[in-house]
């Protein structure tokens, strides 16, 4: 039997409960609900008792215990806390503004969502983002993280983000090494990116060999780990069946499902994450009110603009869609005729698939797809949780299970429209107050964060390892797509004995192309730094024309980097670059520097199309 990770108390609902529900250890009684379990078994009307952070009983006929606080919820049904087995924290789903994570999963909370499995963070981020949520300091439901995989020139690898954001592998041996250096993160998930499908629209990337996802998921599972795919074609899917894997975190939308993947599927227990909710075709139109309570003014503000605007879609790009829709309800249909099981997931972040709010629309797509209200119920409650191994702690209303519960006007079992009428929320047997979380996603400042004090000295590059001196790996990046700047970064030594860290880069020949390196002045540039008590930043440099130094910051309304531009030639030489002089990148609005909300440092190299460049830096720190 795999390892199983016992419950993360957070405290993080503490901030968060309603007026007068500070109610220690004193049982709670919710009665006069009917009660979806989780289990797949018919809705009763029951009556829930919680003390402290678990449920304590489930009656249909007994009294609630003498001086518990009562919970009227006639009218109401009462479910587990949703799962959502497929996001992306960081990533705002809004074309042209940039996600408060710490906003995003407030508004997973309002909708009732309680556990999510993240697919947007790298493995540095982990623990600083495990302890923001297990202090409180950053409310949010129970978040799974998971580390990535890729293949070179595969999905997953085209972003810019840098080569430790998902680790490429072609072999089994390469497998291996990066299970290696993955597991010492306990990433609660492996998600592995195995098919290059793109679509129809677009041409196909590079996709993973059958023996090197196998050699992933037997790594993953002896560590008691689980795998999730990315997975969009019926051979692919088979493949990921065989070779084992736990979810599949996609819809097969190219053809069919027969009876060989059914019957693969139905042997190694795979669970199927269709991810409708990304893949539906959307029209343009007015905010629903729900939505518009999850979204930040800004958002709300250039999604209206967008709202006129008929999309720019070509006819390939429209057809594709029409034709993937219709093939993934069909699938749907055939899984669930078959028996599969099913978990709840969106892809939310990814443009238009909103966090949250798009959680609730999976479920109403799901029953469009051929499943039953109860069904669907089910798959976004016990069978996530038993996907993700966690069901001997959560995703069912039963005695002993953490009290993760969500209240819901009218019977959704019967009327799955009913789920966007969220009532009540609790996390760990704590009412969450919706209101305090709409009104802070409503506030123009970014989510408020601890600053660390910024140190002197950021680099000097002489331990082994490419960290900073606080122990920060540092990790590249590059403009996006497959087609990208290709650059190598490392520690070399100097002439007088020390060491410096090098970049190299062949330049693309696409219009915007650079290659970079990030120090984050705390481990994966999750927490900020205060430098206000510092003119500038300094660091040795030698090199061959001109860079550019980008401060990253938090702020998310005003843009994210400072930039200054610098010079080197052959010879070393100090820079120093003052606050006052560097200007906010072209995409962003003005707004003041303060210092104390910096994230990283960054130095980049540009060149013509298919040039090539290079830079060597050192000592790199505040003064």
């Amino acid at each position: 039997m795999r390892a199983r990770r016992g419950p993360t108390r957070l405290a993080a609902a503490l901030a968060l409960l309603a007026p007068g529900a500070a109610w220690g250890q004193a049982p709670v009684a919710i009665v006069g609900a009917m009660v979806v379990d989780g289990s797949g078994a018919p809705a009763r009307r029951a009556t829930v008792v919680m003390r402290g952070e678990t449920i304590e009983s489930v009656s249909a006929d007994a009294a609630p215990p003498e001086g518990a606080r009562l919970i009227h919820a006639d009218g109401q049904t009462l479910l587990p806390g949703l799962f959502d087995l497929h996001t992306h924290l960081p990533y705002s789903a809004v074309t042209g503004f940039r996600g408060d994570w710490g906003k995003i999963l407030k508004a997973y909370l309002y909708c009732g969502v309680t556990t999510v499995l993240d697919f947007g963070i790298y493995a540095e981020m982990f623990e600083p983002m495990r302890k923001l949520l297990r202090d409180g300091a950053v409310p949010g439901p129970r978040v799974q993280m998971a580390a990535r995989l890729t293949t070179p020139l595969g999905h997953g690898a085209e972003g810019g983000r840098g080569d430790f954001f998902s680790l490429q592998v072609q072999t089994p041996r390469e497998a291996r090494a990066a299970m290696r250096r993955l597991l010492p993160y306990k990433p609660d998930v492996i998600k592995v990116f195995t098919d290059g499908w793109r679509y129809g629209s677009e041409p196909e990337m590079t996709s993973m060999e059958p023996d090197t996802l196998k050699e992933i998921v037997e790594a993953a599972h002896a560590a008691g780990v689980e795998v999730a795919t990315h997975t969009v074609t019926r051979e692919r899917a088979r493949i990921a069946a065989r070779a084992g894997v736990d979810v599949i975190a996609h819809g097969v939308g190219d053809a069919a499902a027969d009876a060989e993947l059914l019957d693969l599927m139905k042997e190694n227990g795979t669970t199927y994450v269709p991810t409708l909710a990304v893949y539906e075709p959307r029209t343009r139109g007015a905010l629903p009110p729900l939505l518009r309570r999850l979204l930040e003014p800004e958002a709300i503000r250039i999604l209206e603009e967008l709202a006129s605007t008929p999309p720019n879609r070509s006819p390939l790009f429209v057809e594709t869609r029409k034709k993937r829709w219709d093939t993934l309800m069909a699938n749907t249909a055939a899984m669930r005729a078959a028996g599969i099981r099913f978990g709840a997931g969106t892809d939310a972040g990814v443009t238009g698939t909103f966090h949250g709010f798009s959680t609730l629309k999976e479920l109403n797509l799901l029953v469009q797809g051929g499943m039953t209200p109860l069904e669907v119920l089910t798959a976004a409650t016990g069978n996530s949780a038993r996907a993700l191994k966690v069901d001997a702690e959560r995703g069912f209303v039963k005695a002993g299970m953490l009290a993760d519960l969500v209240l819901v006007e009218g019977r959704p079992f019967e009327n799955i429209e009913d789920i966007y009428r969220v009532k009540s929320v609790f996390l760990g047997g704590r009412r969450i107050d919706r209101d305090a979380l709409a009104q802070a996603i409503a506030k123009d400042e970014v989510t408020p964060m601890q600053a660390l004090p910024a140190e002197p000295l950021v680099a000097d590059f002489e331990a082994a390892g490419d960290r900073t001196r606080s122990g920060a790996l540092v990790v590249n990046g590059t403009e996006e797509g497959n087609d990208n700047t290709r650059m190598t970064y490392g520690r070399i030594k100097r002439s007088d004995g020390g060491r410096a860290l090098s970049l190299q880069a062949s330049m693309s020949h696409r219009s915007r192309r650079f290659a970079r390196v990030n120090l984050p002045l705390t481990a994966g540039g999750v927490l900020p730094v205060d430098a206000s008590r510092f003119a500038g930043v300094q660091f040795e440099a030698r090199g061959d024309g001109e860079y550019q130094l980008l401060v990253e910051v938090r702020a998310v309304r005003d843009g994210h980097h400072f930039a200054g531009k610098f010079a080197a030639g052959a010879r070393w030489k100090q820079v120093r670059l003052p606050f006052r002089a560097l200007a906010r990148d072209a995409s962003a609005k003005p707004a003041p520097w303060t210092g104390r909300d910096l994230l990283s440092l960054g130095f980049e190299v540009s060149r013509g199309p298919g040039e090539f460049g290079w830079l060597e830096i050192d000592n790199v720190g505040f003064y």
